[in-house]
């Protein structure tokens, strides 16, 4: 049985325009995009396309993208980026939630090496932040506030334009993680006035190995990958050609059909939903079902049994569990612990994600699966 794919907040398959509009520069255009010759212009302009591409489907310019190898890079590079300038300057502070990516965490566990203050904000039981929190943890020597757009786990999109105004009213550098949210919901830099935004291709049908970080035209960073000074200065090391390439095939896909998809996926999650549901007589809880989350996250908690013993019961559906999503086997989800949670209430919790590929004959066979696997283990 072919197996139904329900993980797309992990990653996305590549699309198949996106690898056609990679070959060639695996092949006949390999040349590095800094050449003086016939060959490396072609190789230049394309990746200048590509930028373009990539600044159009998050309203920017394309002066104001910076290629990166991932998401992690770019969250590295922007809070890296804006903590490490002007280091000598008196003390630092950023703000960051309690929920973040690792991407985003561990960045700043890495400043507090070097005397970096940080302060983490909690999110409710619904799986927001709150302005007010962000507004009381900002102090005269914060530089920046740094908190996800939509979270990975439970897929609780945050009040990001409400916290960057407060940033702005105290003149703080304000970075929004939106590596799960590009793809899924429109996301547009006017309407959120974040100063940095980090992007992953593999998460809206692109390569992996591909991201790219937003700068807000003025905004300063320190690079923290030193070499010849590709990418404005912001990111030494020869270009990563042909990913970068995909990656601005892919966004140009998704500009070109993010309503309809997102509206497609949410009536996919929904009917997964109703689906469990309907067949399963346990309470079962949704973990952000208040919140305004992604069109096609749903984190379900199965009640009296464990995720991991579930998904042995059906081998032929791809799903993450609490304890699969960067926390490493056997650990309980940092997500759900910081809505309040305990582990032994979560230890039924499953997140699916649909996507572009996804039918409705999976959910349906995905909901059917998933009951017997249930009905086995209470009976």
């Amino acid at each position: 049985m072919k197996p139904i794919y329900l993980d797309f907040n992990s990653t996305t398959p590549l699309a198949p325009s996106v690898q056609e509009a990679m070959l060639p520069f695996m092949s006949a255009h390999f040349a590095v995009p800094t050449g003086r010759y016939a060959m490396a212009r072609v190789v230049e302009e394309s990746l200048e396309d590509s930028r373009g591409q990539v600044a159009k489907l998050i309203g920017a310019i394309p002066d104001e993208i910076v290629f990166t190898a991932s998401g992690t890079e770019s969250c590295n590079l922007a809070i890296k980026g804006v903590m490490l300038r002007d280091f000598s300057a008196g003390p630092k502070h950023v703000v960051i939630s309690s929920f973040e990516h690792p991407a985003v965490a561990e960045s700043v566990k890495y400043l507090e090496r070097f005397g970096c203050d940080v302060t983490v904000v909690p999110c409710d039981a619904h799986g927001i932040v709150h302005p007010e929190d962000v507004e009381n943890a900002i102090r005269e020597e914060t530089r920046l506030v740094s908190i996800m757009l939509a979270n990975h786990d439970i897929g609780t999109i945050q009040p990001i334009r409400k916290i960057t105004e407060l940033c702005r009213s105290e003149k703080v550098a304000i970075h929004a993680d939106a590596t799960q949210c590009i793809g899924k919901n429109r996301v547009q830099v006017g309407d959120l006035d974040v100063d940095l935004l980090s992007l992953s291709a593999h998460k809206f049908y692109g390569p992996k190995g591909a991201g790219a970080l937003y700068v807000r035209t003025g905004v300063d960073l320190e690079p923290f990958v030193h070499g010849a000074g590709n990418e404005r200065g912001l990111r030494a090391g020869t270009e990563n050609v042909a990913a970068w390439i995909g990656m601005g095939k892919a966004a140009n896909l998704s500009a070109r059909c993010i309503d309809e998809a997102a509206d497609r996926q949410a009536k996919l999650r929904d009917r997964l939903q109703q689906g469990l549901f309907d067949a399963i007589s346990e309470p079962m809880t949704v973990h952000g079902a208040k919140s305004e989350r992604l069109s096609n996250t749903l984190s379900i908690n199965f009640p009296k049994v464990s995720a991991a013993q579930m998904l042995k019961k059906c081998p032929e559906i791809c799903v993450s569990t609490s304890s699969s999503s960067h926390t490493g086997s056997g650990n309980f989800s940092k997500t759900l612990r910081a809505l309040g949670l305990r582990e032994k209430e979560s230890d039924g919790t499953m997140r699916l994600s649909v996507g572009w590929y996804t039918s409705e004959e999976e959910i349906d066979k995905a909901v059917s699966i998933l009951v017997h696997a249930w009905e086995s283990l209470v009976s």
